[in-house]
């Protein structure tokens, strides 16, 4: 398996849970990356303080302000980015911001549906599009044919609760609303693929396994991934994509998961 070698990142939700886990596994890598972008919705408050530990250790670790259900926010924090970046372009976005409403069918309503689409489903288009010049320019600059997340990359972290075929864990938890924004976010996914690819940018769906988190904890029986194992997991993934992977659903194995 190779290593991850990638000069810029940006995760979305960083401050707790799976994004902070990569935020951690990225700074320690070997060749940890130049410029690593953690963001989330307060970063001088309480629930970023571990983000701000790190960035007191790690001058390449940026914390930036985003609201992803908010297009100015992103608007502003792709900006900033940018300008940190001094023309050299972003490499790789991962959409890992998600949240989960336990629901079930007859206690579904709009609103849930709503935010957890917005947040779910949305935000990853509406973070493709404000990223994408960064993404472009990273593509452009890179040596060699192909793709790869060391060159371009949108990486949507998804779910196999989205799995049309699978419908894991129904008996333990419904969440319909989440259920239908991951399969919604499959097929942004599969659409980003095909729209981007003329651009070099390499998008892929990637399911980080039923993890110890809060949202992993909410179907109410311990998860038997910890968060180490899954994020150690999706990175040596990462590291070994190529244009062939482009557009597919896989999990932190690298094994295909059925839509």
């Amino acid at each position: 398996m190779g290593e991850l070698r990638v000069r810029s990142v940006l995760v979305t939700g960083a401050n707790r849970g799976i994004g902070l886990g990569l935020v951690q596994h990225l700074l320690a890598l070997p060749n940890p990356p130049e410029w690593v972008f953690a963001t989330c919705r307060d970063p001088k408050g309480q629930r970023a303080q571990e983000l701000q530990k790190l960035a007191s250790k790690h001058p390449n670790l940026v914390i930036v302000p985003l609201e992803v259900t908010d297009p100015a926010s992103i608007k502003a924090a792709a900006a900033s980015v940018g300008e940190r970046l001094k023309g050299s372009g972003l490499n790789l976005l991962i959409n890992n911001a998600g949240i989960v409403r336990e629901t079930t069918l007859d206690t579904e309503t709009l609103k849930d549906m709503s935010e957890v689409y917005t947040t779910n489903t949305i935000a990853p288009l509406l973070l493709g599009q404000a990223f994408l010049p960064l993404l472009k320019k990273a593509a452009q600059g890179s040596p060699g044919s192909g793709m790869s997340c060391s060159k371009a990359a949108i990486v949507n972290l998804s779910s196999i609760g989205g799995s049309i075929k699978e419908v894991y864990l129904w008996e333990a938890i419904q969440a319909v609303c989440y259920r239908c924004s991951k399969a919604a976010q499959n097929m942004l996914t599969r659409c980003q693929s095909m729209g981007y690819r003329e651009h070099g940018i390499l998008c892929i769906a990637l399911h980080p396994g039923w993890v110890q988190t809060d949202m992993g904890n909410a179907a109410g029986a311990t998860p038997p991934l910890t968060v180490d194992a899954s994020v150690g997991g999706m990175l040596k993934v990462l590291s070994n994509l190529s244009e062939k992977d482009s557009g597919a659903f896989l999990d932190w194995e690298g094994n295909v998961v059925a839509w």
